[in-house]
């Protein structure tokens, strides 16, 4: 069954950005690296602080949607509500290794 994730990254100085994927971990390497040009990589946005799963696009795509149209200040809430410390949930997921790289 596939998975969907909803995901919000920060830079250091709390600049938010949500999307949605398929493939999280691939996502977030694209972001940290740099390769997706535009809002993240120009306000250096590379801090994975949230993020939820589900099954349905459709449902994941809505949410997003949801969440983009919320305040700053409920999306922190959300953020803190499980992330209190805003600490990089995915600083231990990659050796050197490009993920777009891995099977699977």
């Amino acid at each position: 069954m596939k998975q969907y994730f909803v995901y919000i990254m920060s830079s250091r100085s709390r600049n938010l950005y949500t999307g949605v994927t398929n493939n999280l971990e691939r996502r977030v390497w694209e972001r940290k690296s740099g390769l997706v040009k535009g809002f993240t990589s120009h306000y250096r946005i590379n801090r994975l602080v949230y993020f939820e799963t589900g099954c349905d696009i459709r449902a994941a795509i809505s949410r997003e949607k949801q969440t983009k149209g919320w305040l700053r200040s409920k999306k922190i809430e959300l953020i803190e509500s499980r992330n209190a410390t805003w600490a990089d949930l995915n600083a231990d997921w990659y050796g050197t290794t490009d993920p777009s790289l891995r099977s699977g």
